[in-house]
């Protein structure tokens, strides 16, 4: 830990995935990487970009903090590097903006991979112009104090998954998914079978074989047609 007391603290994060992994990753849609961990991990759809976005893929910089205020999302910009994404948890609180156009300038210059907030953002004028991403559960023009309390680095809930720093976050057009770190090789591993199978299949369609057969075999097998 840097500093503070339960509630009002910044911890060091420890897990660092190496910028390669972050890269391989890229090729992979958040379906994707969603369907190979079991359909689990994966954000509230209520949670979406506020504007036209590409695909990222980054280390998660975990915020915690009142829906009010946003002293740590400032810190936590700070404490930044490329490659990583800034994700808070505000317990859902929609009541103020914790992201707007001043801090998404400072992102931009930093080379901030994205922000993912379980709360609201503005100034979406600012993050149109400059092609950000910004992912959020909604838009309100009310600002946010500068007081605290809150916590940057520590495991947090965001859309209903839990995450914890270091963690891999994709998110595109689709949804965001959470990759935890002692399962990036193996998540990875699974992905690229999928995405082997699913372009075999695509083969297949393209050669006439429109549907799949297995999709009566489950039929017989519930009882509803048969054989």
């Amino acid at each position: 830990m840097i500093s503070g007391n339960i509630g009002f603290r910044i911890f060091e994060r420890k897990n660092e995935i190496p910028t390669e992994v972050l890269q391989n990753f890229k090729k992979f849609s958040s379906c994707n990487v969603g369907d190979a961990m079991g359909r689990f991990r994966i954000l509230s759809a209520d949670i979406k970009p506020v504007a036209a976005t590409r695909r990222i893929v980054g280390r998660a910089i975990t915020v915690m903090t009142r829906g009010i205020d946003n002293l740590m999302m400032h810190k936590a910009l700070e404490m930044s590097k490329p490659g990583d994404i800034i994700v808070v948890d505000t317990y859902g609180d929609t009541n103020a903006s914790g992201w707007g156009g001043l801090m998404t300038h400072a992102a931009v210059k930093v080379g901030l991979e994205g922000v993912v907030v379980d709360g609201s953002v503005r100034d979406l004028d600012d993050i149109h112009k400059l092609g950000f991403p910004v992912y959020a559960r909604a838009v309100t023009a009310r600002g946010c104090f500068k007081d605290g309390p809150g916590e940057i680095n520590c495991n947090i809930s965001c859309g209903g998954v839990s995450i914890s720093p270091g963690d891999l976050i994709l998110a595109d057009a689709d949804g965001i998914v959470c990759v935890p770190y002692d399962d990036i090789e193996f998540v990875l591993a699974q992905v690229e079978k999928l995405v082997a199978n699913e372009e075999k299949r695509i083969q297949e369609i393209n050669n006439g074989q429109l549907f799949k057969k297995s999709i009566n075999q489950i039929l017989v097998q519930k009882g509803v047609i048969n054989e």
